[in-house]
């Protein structure tokens, strides 16, 4: 699947989601924002900022939930500001023009699921990214790196 067939299922989540601030936006308006907020600029998702964000922040059981193949866990508001950071967060809600609190609720809603779609099966966005890392154990090294 493609990223920005990815955005728009995390776009139509947000837009469908039950904050009022969120159900009159153009989904365009956030695609285009959730691009630059998970995007890496070359058409593919920016997983090292999510795992940066676990590696910091002890948010890996929930991601890592999201990258297999059974239910995702749910993430809170401020777990969002956690593995973003805040900076990012309040990015997103100003493209929006919407509240940190309704951007943060957006996103908790939504990025599992993105996640989630971008992982599962083959053809995604993570064979690829895989393929550009020297496939599984590669990934396995790089991340032992990271968390030495």
């Amino acid at each position: 699947m493609e990223l920005m067939d990815l955005l728009k299922i995390g776009a139509s989540m947000i837009q469908g989601n039950s904050d009022d601030a969120t159900t009159g936006l153009d989904i365009n308006d956030i695609t285009s924002a959730l691009s630059k907020l998970i995007g890496n600029g070359e058409g593919g998702l920016d997983l090292a900022a999510l795992v940066g964000g676990l590696s910091q922040n002890g948010l890996g059981e929930i991601v890592g939930s999201w990258l297999g193949n059974g239910e995702n866990a749910s993430i809170s508001t401020d777990q969002i500001t956690d593995l973003l950071g805040s900076e990012k967060v309040s990015e997103f809600a100003s493209q929006l023009g919407i509240s940190e609190k309704s951007a943060k609720g957006a996103l908790a809603d939504s990025l599992p699921q993105v996640v989630d779609q971008a992982t599962a099966g083959e053809g995604t966005i993570m064979d690829e990214m895989l393929a550009q890392v020297g496939g599984p154990q590669g990934a396995m090294d790089m991340l032992g790196k990271m968390f030495r």
